[in-house]
């Protein structure tokens, strides 16, 4: 008799461990929860995309501090952290020529490269 109650209590423990189980696992897959979970997933997703783009900002500034210093570009204590000092404009001096000479070389008719663009 015990035998049977023993059994008895097992097989009903078990059914309500396996009803239970069967109703979380559908709840899950009701349209709202599905829903629930995919913008759980798009949050986390958002929150890793911010934080490799944060990674990539802290690395580009980085690279940016040491090309400033292998270039001789550092800032000036008066300027804010942002904005570095970049040198004068480069300009190459062109020859001058004798202006009271004409030049015979010189086409009659000018050229405009930007007709074949």
């Amino acid at each position: 008799m015990f035998r049977r109650a023993f059994w008895f209590t097992a097989g009903a423990a078990a059914g309500v461990w396996a009803t239970t189980k069967v109703n979380r696992q559908l709840k899950k897959l009701t349209p709202e929860s599905l829903a629930a979970q995919a913008a759980d997933k798009a949050v986390e997703a958002g929150h890793r995309l911010k934080d490799f783009a944060l990674d990539v900002k802290a690395g580009m500034t980085q690279r940016e501090d040491e090309l400033n210093d292998a270039l001789g570009l550092n800032s000036d204590p008066d300027r804010p952290d942002n904005v570095t000092a970049l040198p004068g404009p480069r300009r190459l001096q062109a020859i001058e020529h004798d202006k009271t000479t004409p030049r015979s070389n010189r086409p009659a008719v000018t050229y405009n490269r930007n007709e074949d663009h």
